[in-house]
Order: structure tokens, then sequence, then C-alpha cells
């Protein structure tokens, strides 16, 4: 079954300095769908260990099972217009609305 339009949940505005997690859901999908995190249209790194990740200065972790964006300490830098995706392979992958976070 493909996946239907996903709801995210996204802060409109957050402090910086303070832990924010998103979250992006569907349930139609069959087999379960992964999710993909969107910053202003660019797709989000997947967090895999340190090398990579440290260098290009990531500040959140992305789980693409659990569809959730855990951002640790957020920045002014973490302000952005954020969207996710869900897809299982099956029929088109469905994104959110987007939804704007201040910081």
């Amino acid at each position: 079954v493909a996946p239907t339009t996903p709801i995210c949940e996204v802060p409109s505005s957050a402090m910086t300095g303070t832990v924010v997690q998103m979250n992006c859901k569907e349930t139609e999908g069959s087999p379960p769908s992964e999710y993909q995190w969107y910053k202003n249209g660019v797709a989000l790194l997947e967090k895999t260990g340190t090398g990579s990740a440290r260098a290009a200065n990531i500040t959140y972790t992305m789980n693409k099972k659990s569809g959730t964006l855990l951002f640790n300490t957020v920045t002014k830098n973490d302000t952005g217009e954020y969207f996710c995706e869900a897809s299982n392979g099956i029929g088109l992958s469905q994104k959110c609305s987007v939804k704007r976070m201040q910081v």
C-alpha cells in the first residue's frame, strides 16, 4: 500500500539552545514508510557515526524509521522551512506541507 500524506509536527518558533523534536508520521503505508526530512528544499543528511557528520557541523539526529528529527541545541542557523517525505517503495512518495521554524 502506498503511503498517505504524512503529518508533520514542526514548532513555529524555538529558543536558541533548546532541544527541539520534529515528528513525521503516516499510518497507511505497507510496508511501513521511511521518512526523509528536508530543510529549505534540501534533503537533510542522516547522521551516521562521527566523521563526516561532525565535519559538516550537523546538530541534529534524523531517524528515518520513526520519522523524528531531533535537535540537541537549536541555533539561529536552524531557522528555515521544513517538511518531510514518506516513502515505502510503493506508489509515489508523499510530502507534508512546508512549515517554517523561527529560532
